[in-house]
C-alpha cells in the first residue's frame, strides 16, 4: 500500500508529463532565455539579517488535515504578511494537496517588493526548476525523501545558475547525505512526510549532529525548522539549538487575520514575552 508521499510523487509526475506536453522543454528554455532579468531576492540572506527569521507561508490545504483556508487570495494575505514583518514567504504550488497553484506564486511576486518568495512544491522532473524560474520565484523546496542524492545535486546545481536559492529539506540524519555546496537553506522537517505526523521530540539531538556537519563546510547554509511550529518559546528552544529560521503556515492560515497573528508572534519574540 503507497504512503502519502509515494502517493504525492505519482500524482506529481503525472501532472509534469502533461504540462511537457503542452509546453515542452526546448519551447520553456526559449521562453526564459526571452525573459528579462529581475532583481534576486536571497532567502538566506534575509534569514541571516532577520532578528526573528520567520518564512510566512500561504496555504489553503493540507494533505493531511483538508481544507484550512479554501477562500485565502495570495494579494490579500502575502503582501501582508511582508508589511507585517516576514523574512520571506513561501507559496505552494501544488493543486490537488495544497489547494495552491503557479499563479499565486506570480502574484505573490507581483504584489511584494522586498521579500524573497519560496516556491513551495514538490519537486520530481527538472522541468519544474525552470518553471520556478518563469514565474518569479526566489527559491525552490527539493525535498531529499522524493530525490536521489544525484538528483538533488544536479537541479541545486541548475537552480542555482538560474539564479535561485534552494532550500533542501530533510527529515531525517540519513538524508544529510544529500547536503551539498549548491544549497543555502537546510530545513529540517519535524513533520514525517510519510503519515504527515509532527512532533518536536528529536530537535535538539538532531541539531547537534547537523551543527557538526555544517561546521565542516565551507559555506554552510542557514538552518531552519519547519512544521508544528505555532509559539514563541518553542522558536526560542529552537534558536538555541542553532536554528536560525522557522517556516509556518498552517498555525497563521487558520487565524482570521494571517498577518496579524505573525505580527504579535514576532512582537513576542523581540520583546522576551512569554507566549
Amino acid at each position: 500500500m503507497k504512503d502519502i508521499l509515494e502517493w504525492i510523487r505519482d500524482e506529481k509526475q503525472a501532472e509534469v508529463l502533461q504540462r511537457k506536453m503542452e509546453l515542452p522543454v526546448e519551447a520553456m528554455h526559449h521562453a526564459l532565455a526571452k525573459k528579462p532579468r529581475r532583481d534576486v531576492r536571497s532567502l538566506s540572506g534575509a534569514l541571516r539579517a532577520s532578528r526573528t527569521g520567520i518564512i510566512a507561508e500561504f496555504k489553503r490545504k493540507s494533505p493531511s488535515k483538508g481544507w484550512i483556508a479554501p477562500d485565502a487570495l495570495v494579494s490579500d494575505i502575502v503582501p501582508k504578511y511582508e508589511q507585517n514583518g516576514a523574512s520571506a514567504c513561501s507559496v505552494l504550488g501544488d493543486k490537488h494537496f495544497f489547494g495552491g497553484s503557479m499563479e499565486d506564486v506570480r502574484r505573490a511576486r507581483q504584489t511584494t517588493s522586498r521579500v524573497p518568495i519560496l516556491y513551495k512544491e514538490f519537486i520530481v522532473d527538472e522541468y519544474q526548476v525552470y518553471e520556478a524560474r518563469m514565474i518569479g520565484a526566489d527559491a525552490i523546496l527539493l525535498i531529499a525523501a522524493l530525490l536521489s542524492k544525484e538528483d538533488c545535486r544536479t537541479w541545486a546545481k541548475l537552480a542555482n545558475s538560474l539564479g535561485l536559492e534552494v532550500l533542501l529539506e530533510i527529515h531525517n540524519l540519513e538524508e544529510l547525505d544529500c547536503l551539498h555546496e549548491h544549497v543555502q537553506v537546510l530545513g529540517v522537517n519535524n513533520r514525517n512526510l510519510r503519515t504527515f505526523e509532527t512532533g518536536l521530540s528529536e530537535a535538539e539531538k538532531r541539531a547537534k549532529v547537523i551543527q557538526n556537519r555544517l561546521a565542516g563546510m565551507e559555506r554552510p547554509p542557514v538552518l531552519i525548522s519547519e512544521s508544528g511550529l505555532k509559539d514563541a518559546q518553542t522558536i526560542r528552544q529552537l534558536r538555541q539549538m542553532g536554528y536560525e529560521g522557522f517556516l509556518i503556515g498552517e498555525y497563521f492560515m487558520r487565524q482570521v487575520s494571517p498577518a496579524d497573528e505573525l505580527r504579535e508572534l514576532i512582537h513576542t519574540l523581540e520583546n522576551g514575552e512569554a507566549r
